[in-house]
């Protein structure tokens, strides 16, 4: 037995060198691991923070060196203390093969630095310097939607809201009846039909413009009247004296028609002179007819103008109720789209607003919380509180907390640390391997805290839970009831505890949010994958 055992220890030694036992506040310590052993043997050094007291500040890289068969291992760790007093870094342990071995303790003073304030200067406390939140592009969102907007108006400001120019026959039909029928017998003048011998198409003209004038201005059915019938009706306004018009000019429009019918329908051909006089009698009639008719009076002018401001109201009217049906059918089409494509709720919540969806879109944060650090990336950053520790454990552990929201605002993450000031150390090697803290009776107190907090039907299940860079620890997650404050509402949440536990540090997140939340649940696996318990230089120093 004996020579087995000298076997093995002359096969593996461990041993350790510090530079100083002595320092002052702030500086470092070199703790350097000395380990002989086989050239097969898997060697183990210690991480994080292991050495509380002290501060673990930088673990160098290991450094190998061949001695024969067999390698010589050396790993330097940098402690530091902030605090005056004496210390004791507590026993490491190395493990090579399946075989833990432990280093002695020793013991380090840490003195406080003499300043003569005298000699010195002193300054005050630098002031808060405030930092400009991170831009986002929210303003090209708003600057789209003006643009689009600014679009639509003027799509409907051209093609409804517009006073569009008047064509020539929307112009000459705005002319009085008179001015009119002057103007279509200067156009006719104008057309060279006679000088082209066309004859039938000049009197089927001259017919028209006087019918249209003694339509709008006589009798109302003059342009499907037949030659006979309109002259008739003439000669009976006449005599009921309801038109003063005289034989002679009666007899004038009598003898062109009956001349235009000859030659539209007996192809009569009358010659160009005579073709001229008619339209020159015509031009005569048409002054006659309106020498003859009465000035409309004031009351007929002012009912004129009345019908005339009810059209235009009439056409507002219309403009009106077009562009409020073109713009909802946009906006209800815009959002079918949306919805569509995106999710009509994510379409409602982006108009309305939600405050979970808002902390996902929005920016997120990632930082290191607490000492040893917790690396995690939230919505916003988390705020350190005060943590409520008794009188009496005060002097044994120190407790940092940071969050943000409480359990009652529901959606609420809170990071806390707990550090024994004095590391629990057994003196044999079988009771180092117990962990200082038992996460299954931290969570359940977490879970007792739940209820002193007014929570209820708590469901609780547990499960080993591993961060992105392989730390373990312990998942306790569930359902619970909350009474919105202020009210008797219930709300239905849910929450998520990780504990973790490296010698004598507890590390605990807690996550509660909204069981009817749609958004919560891409955020509560954003922030759980984007938690690591140690650096990124820790992590490449350990590969």
């Amino acid at each position: 037995m004996i020579f087995f055992l000298g076997s093995f220890f002359s096969s593996a030694q461990v041993s350790t060198e510090i530079d100083t036992t002595k320092i002052r506040i702030g500086e470092q310590i070199n703790y350097k691991i000395n380990v002989e052993a086989d050239s097969l043997a898997l060697v183990v050094f210690p991480e994080g923070q292991t050495f509380m007291p002290l501060e673990n500040v930088e673990a160098l890289k290991i450094d190998t060196t061949k001695r024969e068969a067999k390698f010589l291992l050396s790993r330097i760790y940098k402690l530091t203390q902030f605090d005056s007093g004496a210390y004791t870094i507590p026993r490491q342990k190395i493990i090579i093969g399946d075989q833990p071995f432990f280093t002695d303790s020793l013991k380090v003073e840490v003195n406080t630095i003499e300043v003569d304030t005298t000699k010195q200067k002193l300054y005050d406390i630098k002031p808060i310097i405030e930092v400009e939140e991170s831009g986002s592009d929210w303003w090209k969102w708003v600057l789209i939607a003006l643009l689009v907007i600014a679009l639509v108006a003027f799509l409907l400001y051209w093609f409804i809201w517009r006073t569009k120019p008047l064509t020539e026959e929307e112009e000459i039909a705005l002319l009085p009846p008179y001015d009119r029928a002057k103007l279509a017998l200067q156009k006719l003048d104008e057309s060279q039909l006679l000088m082209r011998s066309e004859v039938k198409e000049y009197y089927s003209e001259l017919t028209f413009i006087i019918r249209k004038y003694l339509d709008e201005k006589v009798y109302d059915r003059a342009l499907e009247s037949t030659t006979s019938e309109l002259v008739a009706r003439l000669k009976l306004l006449k005599e009921g004296n309801q038109v003063p018009l005289s034989k002679e000019t009666i007899l004038h429009i009598e003898s062109i028609l009956q001349r235009a019918d000859l030659v539209k329908f007996a192809k009569s051909a009358p010659d160009t002179a005579l073709a001229e006089m008619d339209k020159s009698t015509i031009d005569k009639a048409i002054d006659n007819v309106k020498v003859s008719l009465p000035e409309p009076s004031e009351e007929e002018k002012l009912l004129d103008q009345k019908y005339k401001e009810a059209q235009e109201r009439k056409k507002k009217r219309v403009k009106i109720w077009i562009t409020i049906g073109i713009s909802l059918f946009l906006i209800i089409a815009t959002f079918v789209g949306f919805g569509v494509k995106y999710g009509f709720g994510y379409v409602k919540d982006t108009i309305i607003g939600h405050e979970s969806k808002e902390l996902l879109e929005g920016d997120w944060v990632k930082s290191a919380y607490g000492f040893p650090p917790v690396w995690i990336e939230t919505p916003r950053v988390l705020k350190r509180v005060e943590s409520p520790i008794p009188e009496e454990a005060k002097e044994q552990l120190n407790m940092t907390t940071f969050a943000y929201g409480t359990m009652l605002d529901v959606f609420s993450v809170v990071i806390n640390t707990t550090t024994l000031k004095v590391p629990k150390q057994a003196p044999q090697a079988e009771s180092t391997d117990k962990p200082t803290f038992d996460l299954l009776k931290v969570s359940e107190e977490s879970i007792k805290g739940f209820e002193a907090k007014g929570a209820t039907d708590i469901t609780v299940k547990t499960d080993k839970f591993i961060t992105p860079n392989n730390a373990e620890g312990l998942k306790t997650f569930g359902t619970l009831n909350l009474k919105a404050p202020g009210t008797d509402d219930v709300i239905n949440a849910e929450y998520l505890l990780l504990c973790f536990s490296n010698e004598n540090v507890l590390q605990q997140i807690v996550i509660t949010w909204s069981k009817d939340d749609d958004y919560a649940d891409e955020m509560i696996e954003r922030i759980t994958n984007s938690i690591e318990l140690k650096s990124e230089d820790t992590e490449e120093e350990k590969e």
